[in-house]
């Protein structure tokens, strides 16, 4: 057997990377490009561990092309695998299409002329709400074979970074979702100047300098504020004073016409365009009047011709309604639902920035947040996420849905993808009196046996480590098996237990433990264990993460950071760095 892999098998793992990359939105995954590897070329499943090399670095580089370049490059140089993606590609989108078939029909609806739009605001890094309703709204555009804009409500220079942008166009990317067009809508301050001048020439809205708080004890009241009858014109000299930088923050505003005495409360006399005196990351300092979002969302679904708006139920519809029928706007067809909650952890980023800013968790990114990038640290698959969405659905009442039943849809397609290794937590030496040298050859799966197999040598009488919390349980005298090594018995407890070998058979109804050699081959793996960041009284919770330290069996050591496998009796972990892990689920 070679013990380096040929320019063939070489080439073939890269494929298989490219495979896996188009695949699932131009990212590949190590572990999946190794199962594939292993599968199809039984001559290199002595070598899992060069394989397993090789594929990290397979991965590596074409995750580093765009979805375009990796797409080209398969044309040219794999066409049948470009086929063959495609293929898959087109079988994934039916059937999420007929999984979608049981959301209900959009009112109003004809095939082929129906525009729905992602709006996120690059506030803050994208969170698997984002997700769910993406796969909603992309279920829907594939209904209708209509069109899906992404559309980036950018019009907040405080509050906007470049990298949020980027988090949203890779995470979306990453769950499965393509969109046909895309904006900014700092891109078009100059129509929405256009519509905001319409609205003060029509007299249906007026600068306004009174305080914060007097205006807050106007609306309040229901009265009206000294500025809403002045004239259109000393109005639009304002406005032009705004638009010349003649004005400080907070001077000025402009408030649209509502009704002062009508019981929403968004009707009564909003602002719509503020002065926000702060550096744009797309366009600098060209502008510094801003409107806020109700205004602008109308504008830009009028631009996109938007027929079908599909959000959360925290919007102002009745407000946004206003300023389209006061703007001459055609109708929307408008369909609510309520938010993605999830137990014990916010989605919302007005809530998430201070978890960030307060330094509660370590980032965006941190496992416990229900971020894109805190769920793929976390080991949780896009495939996952959009199956469960096309499960649950969506629905006008307000739900918050427990983790476990999204790690129940991860779980199932991890299982039959996912090596297994061995891992020991709060590990306990034990010695062994007795036990017969062995040299095992043990599977990566236990029903697949195309991921592999890794040869163990156990010597005689071997010192191994096991998980603490298994001896703690046990009593002097019980006997238990050494997971896919022998039966012993216990005879002492602690730190350097001991134990006898009673037999190889296989006993029914008997404690399995495992287990890794104590010796210079295994690796020593701390653990993070995410949990909900908050209880269940909404007080944080303060054993939201814990580190769990442990040993792994020399295996681990052809693991690439990313790849996802199960440590036995503890859990799917996604290899996060360097001897270190994040645990999925259990």
């Amino acid at each position: 057997m070679p013990k380096t892999l040929t320019p063939g098998q070489l080439e073939a793992i890269e494929r298989n990377a490219l495979f896996n990359a188009a695949a699932h939105s131009g990212t590949a995954e190590v572990g999946a490009v190794v199962g594939k590897s292993l599968g199809e070329s039984p001559e290199i499943r002595g070598m899992a561990g060069e394989v397993a090399k090789a594929a990290a670095e397979a991965v590596r580089r074409v995750n580093s092309l765009s979805l375009g370049e990796q797409q080209a490059l398969l044309e040219a140089k794999y066409p049948e695998a470009l086929a063959a993606s495609n293929a898959k590609r087109a079988q994934q989108k039916a059937e999420d299409k007929a999984q979608a078939t049981q959301f209900p029909p959009l009112p109003h609806a004809t095939k082929g002329k129906v525009v729905l739009r992602l709006p996120p605001e690059p506030s803050g890094y994208m969170t698997i709400g984002h997700a769910m309703a993406g796969v909603i709204n992309s279920a829907y555009r594939d209904m209708y074979q209509g069109e899906l804009w992404l559309r980036f409500e950018d019009t907040n220079p405080r509050k906007v970074r470049k990298d949020y942008y980027d988090s949203f166009r890779d995470g979306y990317r990453w769950v499965g979702i393509r969109w046909d067009h895309e904006k900014n809508v700092s891109s078009d301050m100059e129509v929405l100047y256009f519509h905001a001048r319409r609205l003060v020439e029509m007299g249906e809205a007026y600068a306004c300098a009174c305080p914060a708080d007097l205006v807050k004890k106007l609306r309040a009241e229901g009265k009206p504020c000294e500025h809403r009858t002045h004239p259109v014109e000393a109005n639009l000299k304002v406005w032009e004073g705004m638009l010349a930088r003649r004005y400080k923050e907070g001077e000025w505003v402009i408030r649209l016409k509502g009704d002062m005495q009508g019981l929403d409360a968004s009707l009564r006399d909003p602002n719509i365009l503020r002065v926000i005196q702060a550096a744009h990351p797309v366009v600098g300092t060209k502008y510094v009047v801003w409107p806020v979002y109700d205004f602008e969302v109308v504008v830009e679904d009028k631009l996109c011709e938007v027929t079908h708006i599909l959000r959360s139920s925290e919007f102002h519809v009745s407000l946004q309604e206003r300023i389209r029928e006061l703007l001459r706007f055609p109708p929307v067809v408008v369909e609510q639902f309520s938010r993605f909650n999830f137990k014990g952890t916010p989605v919302s980023k007005r809530l998430l920035r201070p978890l960030v800013e307060e330094k509660v968790v370590s980032g965006w990114d941190d496992p416990r947040m229900p971020t894109i990038e805190g769920v793929k640290r976390r080991g949780i698959l896009p495939e996952a996420i959009r199956q469960f969405t096309l499960q649950v659905g969506y629905g006008k009442t307000e739900h918050t849905f427990d983790w476990t039943l999204l790690f129940a849809v991860n779980r199932k397609i991890l299982d039959p993808i996912s090596l297994r290794v061995y891992f020991v937590p709060d590990p306990v030496q034990l010695r062994v009196k007795g036990g017969p040298q062995k040299d095992l050859s043990l599977q990566f799966h236990p029903t697949f046996e195309g991921l592999g197999r890794r040869a163990v040598s156990v010597p005689e009488g071997p010192r191994l480590l096991v998980p603490g919390a298994d001896v703690d349980a046990m009593r002097p005298g019980e006997v238990f098996r050494l997971m896919d090594l022998y039966n012993v018995r216990l005879t002492k407890k602690g730190d350097s237990s001991q134990a006898e070998f009673v037999g190889d058979e296989r006993l029914p109804d008997v404690r399995k433990v495992q287990w890794v050699l104590d010796d210079s081959e295994k690796r020593d793996v701390s653990v993070l264990e995410p949990a909900e960041l908050f209880l269940e009284d909404e007080t944080p919770n303060p054993h939201s993460l814990r580190v769990r330290k442990g040993c792994a069996e020399a295996a681990f050591s052809n693991l690439a950071v990313g790849d996802i496998v199960q440590f036995p009796r503890y859990g799917f972990v996604r290899v996060d760095a360097p001897g270190r892990c994040v645990l999925a689920h259990p």
